[in-house]
């Protein structure tokens, strides 16, 4: 038993981390502290006040643990990982889990390329970025593919050269196949040289080449390679004017500020490179009404600079934070140069915070009606539903369905939404291993049984191993179980749970005449739903989600002649000709009524096969 009285007079006077538990083992917070002593402790004075978000914390407090580290920087490096790795119910949370691509030159390579990248790894290439937009990204890479007919090939050059074709790029003219040997590697590389000074925002060389080579085309009267001349000028020029410039010193800054009414937060940034605004992006933050602007914009910078690679030199934010002399050290060690987080008092640098700031004012007030659209869609939806069933804290829900057409593979499904929304790693297929013919009530007890068994084995495998209980889409047991049908799928759960002895509230989703949602089957009674309502709405998405993810899987069995039918219990009746019978008719029941020459006329059909077809039916039927 943890005794937190007696566990808070053990704690060390040394920095380190610090993570709290509730009474189901899940990580509920995580904090860093200079001392681990001094800052725990505070939570359970009763004079302490850190607002009411942190009184319920404390509340489901049920044990804690820490780690010391060597140093306050160390402390906060491990906070932003387990952050970032368990997202803690009650730390100040990013909504937007974004990642920002790059164009990586393999400069490590003979002959390099230019590519797509959504990582920064130090390696031999060079790398331009983060961008906001893939989709520019892409285009500056194909104008470049145009302009300097690069290799986009993966083949080992210089090793590989004449082993094989040259590729469509080079009759195409968009590559200057060095897999052939028609280029030297020199040649190859001043071309790569002018692609990054393109990269690098020195525009004008080429389009100073384009105009000559446009001019000279057009007095050759090759009109049709001026034209080709012109419209890459254009699509240089579109690429330089993403890139506004904003200051002179050409140097990296973020620009980061923030907005809130108390409840919400957004925080807005603007990213210069080389001196250029190359883009700008903004966050929904979790917040509590006790969060200040200064505690949300130190969490903010932890948790954002944890999951992106590129460092700028400079941070400049709308006010004073903290932690900005530890952060700044951290972001230093990452970029391997000194970082600098700044709140400037005036000229351009101001203005552009408080263009972030009023921008992040903007995207607040516009977005927070769409976020609480969708939160009624999905958190608001799942509580109409807890509401008609008087089941409290419903997040997790998993509905079951099973699949069988014309007597063919019975297959099922299972789909997980998690606070309202489909949680699609969690969805799960079943091929029925014990059930044969259209049988949905032994199939689904089959399905049922299978997954809470898988799931109550992976549990104990778990706490023989004392690891958290809450990994894989089986070891996490639903809130709410849902049916797709009424009171007799709805037994068939009842009696798989009752055997397992596990306790999970159940109800079916009734369908009218119309194979329309209807309403709930709950302890023995039919609930009616406001057809109107968020909560309908998701009933029946679920429902739909349900029934097409088992109809998908069913199909994609089938087109790839993994279905096991009663067809494959025929002697002489292989794969392909089995295949023709699915082909020529429509169910199984057809080919029983067909007569020997029917069958017979088939393609890969004979007289034997035929015969053996019609004797095997007109058996079983006997």
């Amino acid at each position: 038993m943890f005794d937190i009285q007696e566990e808070l007079k053990k704690l060390p006077k040394k920095p380190g981390v610090y993570i709290m538990h509730d009474a189901k083992d899940a990580i509920i917070y995580i904090g860093k502290a200079i001392s681990l002593r001094n800052r725990v402790r505070q939570y359970f004075r009763p004079s302490h006040n850190e607002g009411l978000k942190k009184e319920q914390m404390v509340r489901q407090i049920e044990r804690f643990e820490y780690i010391i580290t060597d140093s306050e920087l160390e402390a906060l490096i491990l906070e932003c990982n387990l952050i970032k790795e368990h997202r803690p119910k009650y730390n100040t949370m990013l909504r937007d889990d974004k990642t920002y691509p790059y164009i990586r030159v393999t400069l490590g390579e003979d002959f390099p390329r230019v590519l797509f990248s959504r990582q920064m790894k130090k390696d031999k290439s060079r790398y331009f970025g983060p961008y906001t937009s893939a989709g520019a990204v892409k285009d500056t890479i194909d104008l470049i593919q145009k302009l300097y007919s690069l290799r986009t090939c993966s083949r080992s050059l210089p090793k590989d050269i004449g082993k094989g074709r040259p590729c469509l790029n080079y009759h195409i003219h968009q590559c200057m196949a060095p897999c052939q040997g028609a280029v030297s590697k020199e040649e190859y590389r001043k071309l790569i040289n002018q692609a990054m000074e393109l990269l690098n925002g020195n525009f004008q060389p080429v389009l100073k080449e384009l105009e000559e080579k446009m001019q000279a085309a057009s007095e050759g009267m090759d009109f049709e390679k001026a034209i080709e001349y012109r419209e890459l000028g254009k699509a240089v020029r579109q690429i330089a004017q993403k890139q506004k410039i904003t200051s002179s010193d050409g140097e990296d800054k973020d620009i980061v500020a923030m907005a809130s009414d108390g409840e919400d937060a957004v925080v807005q940034m603007f990213f210069v490179r080389d001196g250029r605004l190359i883009g700008r992006d903004h966050f929904h933050v979790n917040i509590g009404s006790e969060d200040t602007r200064p505690q949300v914009l130190a969490t903010f910078l932890k948790q954002f600079y944890a999951g992106t690679p590129f460092i700028p030199r400079e941070v400049m934010l709308q006010e004073e934070i903290e932690e900005a002399g530890v952060i700044a050290e951290w972001l230093g060690q990452k970029r391997g140069q000194k970082v600098y987080i700044r709140v400037p008092k005036k000229g351009t640098k101001e203005k552009l915070v408080e263009l972030a700031a009023q921008n992040a004012s903007m995207v607040l007030s516009q977005d927070k009606e769409k976020i609480k659209r969708e939160e009624g869609r999905t958190i608001g939806a799942l509580k109409e539903i807890g509401k008609l069933l008087d089941l409290e804290e419903l997040k997790r829900v998993e509905a079951f369905d099973i699949s069988n057409i014309s007597g063919f593979e019975t297959v099922g499904s299972m789909v997980v939404y998690e606070k309202g929304k489909p949680k699609r790693s969690d969805y799960r297929k079943f091929k029925l291993r014990t059930v044969t013919g259209p049988d949905d009530y032994g199939s689904m007890y089959e399905v049922l049984t299978r997954r809470f068994s898988h799931g109550m084995k992976e549990q104990e495998a778990l706490q023989e191993r004392n690891l958290e209980s809450d990994y894989g889409s089986f070891t996490r047991f639903p809130d709410l179980l849902m049916m797709d049908g009424g009171k007799g799928q709805v037994n068939v759960a009842l009696k798989v749970l009752e055997e397992l002895k596990l306790n999970i509230p159940v109800c079916g989703m009734v369908k009218d005449d119309n194979h329309r949602t209807r309403g709930l089957y709950y302890h023995n009674q039919e609930i009616p739903i406001d057809r109107h309502s968020e909560g309908f709405k998701l009933i029946t998405r679920i429902q739909d989600e349900a029934h097409r993810f088992a109809i998908e899987y069913h199909r994609s069995l089938r087109s790839k002649e993994q279905v096991h039918s009663v067809l494959d219990d025929i002697p002489g009746i292989g794969a392909a000709r089995r295949k023709a019978l699915m082909k020529s008719f429509p169910s199984l029941d057809a080919i029983r009524e067909a007569d020997v020459e029917t069958l017979a006329g088939l393609p890969s059909m004979n007289m034997q096969a035929a015969r053996a077809v019609y004797a095997f039916f007109h058996k079983e039927g006997q």
